[in-house]
């Protein structure tokens, strides 16, 4: 199976990105996690972005805040799906790392989540990663049906709170 690469652009991320990781460990997904900066380790991070098809990964994510640039660097350095976490904080709430992150010039796609959306960043991943591995594949569907069953038993514990 291909792994995953989790990347934030600084310690700061981590509350939010562990979302990503956790998600990834409750779909049975290798994972690895770094901290790399497209601005204070720019070498360092287009190398990894570089390498990171002969390293085994099938997906990257990007945690990145305020100018968000990280998915963005990342995705002109691979071939690699790049999934864009735009954080929140700074004088902005997080919309000025939304927009870095989800405008990128035509052939350099970043797939972009909501503000913070680590989980959804860990779901889409492995989506593109099941497109390949039925076994995944099947994990998901197992997912979705267990959500669809705690949505069930909420409504019904609403419906009886109701009578």
């Amino acid at each position: 199976m291909k792994k995953v690469a989790v990347i934030m652009g600084s310690d700061s991320d981590w509350p939010v990105v562990k979302g990503a990781c956790t998600q990834l460990e409750a779909l049975a997904i290798p994972y690895e996690a770094h901290i790399l900066s497209a601005h204070r380790t720019p070498a360092a991070a287009a190398e990894f972005a570089q390498n990171a098809r002969a390293a085994g990964f099938g997906a990257l994510i990007c945690a990145a805040g305020m100018a968000a640039h990280l998915a963005g660097a990342f995705a002109a350095n691979t071939t690699l799906p790049v999934i864009g976490i735009p954080m929140g904080g700074g004088a902005m709430d997080g919309l000025d790392a939304l927009l870095a992150t989800v405008q990128m010039p035509g052939g350099i796609p970043v797939a972009t989540v909501a503000i913070n959306g680590a989980k959804n960043a860990a779901v889409l991943a492995a989506q593109i990663l099941a497109v390949s591995d039925e076994a995944l594949a099947a994990r998901l569907d197992a997912a979705r049906i267990e959500m669809a069953s705690q949505i069930a038993k909420k409504e019904a514990r609403l419906q009886a709170e109701l009578l």
